[in-house]
């Protein structure tokens, strides 16, 4: 384990309305407590839907819960004529901590290019919102042009053009694992963040050796303790197993694995 504290985080997608939000947080946080759980070793992070947040936020605010709030999408514009988006400055006043930038369903679905993704950054640093930057290839990039090599980019694409880099993560979830069982292997994950954060560090000097870098793909309680292992690895982005209470609760508890 490095310095870095890790990070934990719980991608909900177009799941849960607000009130099985509520319950699903609540749950988290009690089963945490319940198992002494000490926030000190690792951030705990949920990301609900947009119709969520304002409802997390006053549970996390009332019952003073150490779990963080993110959102899943940012526009890239402050305010304006844009339908259906939502500003920083919006989620700024909702206490979100972070928001996910990038990621793979946004990219396909919505054909959010590296561009796109970039500016979405930009205005997180604006809004004093940690963006976590998704980035991974898809099967058919992995073949053509090798582990690494396509996440490297889309990460510097990403971190371009910034006058100053606020704080930031990096989310390498390779497409090809992301639903469907299969996973990464520990070694493979470490490689590939070992190369994301050279690629930083080449570009933007010692921030690199601050940046949390996570895996995501098919996380689990039994396999999350292989993955941060290595001092490479800051972390997971999680997604279905985000959704049961116990099951990311015991991916936050990650160290009480490690010895196993």
């Amino acid at each position: 384990m490095t310095s870095r504290i890790p990070f934990i985080a719980g991608n909900w997608k177009m799941n849960l309305d607000h009130q099985q939000g509520i319950a699903l947080v609540q749950k988290l946080a009690w089963t945490l407590k319940d198992a002494n759980f000490e926030y000190k070793n690792a951030e705990v992070v949920v990301f609900p839907g947009f119709t969520s947040l304002r409802s997390i936020q006053t549970l996390i605010d009332a019952d003073n819960f150490e779990i963080k709030l993110g959102a899943q999408d940012i526009s890239a514009h402050d305010s304006g004529a844009f339908t259906g988006e939502v500003s920083g400055i919006a989620l700024k006043k909702l206490d979100a901590n972070y928001v996910l930038i990038g990621h793979s369903e946004r990219r396909q679905f919505h054909y959010e290019t590296d561009e796109v993704v970039q500016a979405k950054t930009a205005a997180a640093f604006r809004h004093g919102i940690a963006p976590v930057i998704c980035v991974g290839e898809t099967l058919e990039e992995l073949e053509a042009e090798g582990a690494a090599a396509v996440p490297v980019r889309q990460t510097l694409a990403a971190l371009a053009g910034h006058e100053v880099l606020g704080n930031f993560v990096i989310a390498y979830e390779p497409v090809w694992a992301i639903g469907t069982g299969q996973v990464a292997t520990p070694e493979q994950a470490a490689s590939v963040c070992g190369k994301i954060r050279e690629a930083i560090r080449s570009a933007h000097g010692e921030v690199a050796d601050k940046v949390r870098i996570l895996y995501g793909g098919s996380v689990k309680a039994a396999n999350v303790a292989g993955f941060l292992r290595s001092p490479e690895v800051d972390g997971v982005l999680v997604g279905g197993a985000s959704l049961d209470a116990e099951e990311f609760a015991g991916i936050a508890r990650f160290q009480s694995h490690l010895a196993l």
